[in-house]
């Protein structure tokens, strides 16, 4: 049996893309109990409000809901608890300074599965104010229409 290498994709946060202007993209691993994995890779997770939180020199996943997994037996689970994610300190500390300053935060960008691991990809975000999102609807539509003349 071979491993799978490339990366398949089990959640995408969509919103995202819409509500902040993404840069520095990164691979994080979790920190997740037996039922959570079981859950995530039956793709029920839910990114909403979640957020990247450095305390006390660790990165913590916050507000990601995953499931209860209904086969999970007597252990109880807590679906929206915080998660830690395991990060080398040098990125900790980057992402942690970059947080400091006013306007950035560190979100969720996609879950998925890696060489059997569930990793999560986190991104650098800008919130984006309401005329941006007006500017990247008007951009959107210009490239469709463009995209249909072409074909």
């Amino acid at each position: 049996m071979s491993q799978k290498t490339s990366p398949s994709t089990i959640a995408v946060n969509k919103k995202a893309r819409h509500l902040y202007e993404l840069s520095e993209f990164t691979e994080a691993g979790i920190v997740l109990t037996g039922p959570e994995v079981k859950s995530i890779r039956a793709g029920k997770v839910n990114f909403i409000d979640s957020y990247v939180d450095f305390r006390k020199g660790e990165a913590w996943l916050v507000s990601l809901h995953v499931a209860p997994y209904s086969n999970a037996g007597y252990a109880p689970q807590e679906p929206d608890r915080a998660r830690k994610l395991l990060l080398h300190q040098r990125e900790t500390a980057k992402f942690a300074g970059l947080v400091a300053q006013k306007g950035l935060t560190v979100v969720p960008v996609r879950i998925y599965l890696k060489r059997g691991k569930i990793k999560v990809e986190l991104a650098v975000g800008r919130g984006k104010k309401l005329h941006d999102h007006r500017e990247s609807l008007k951009k959107r539509a210009e490239e469709r229409d463009m995209a249909r003349e072409m074909a």
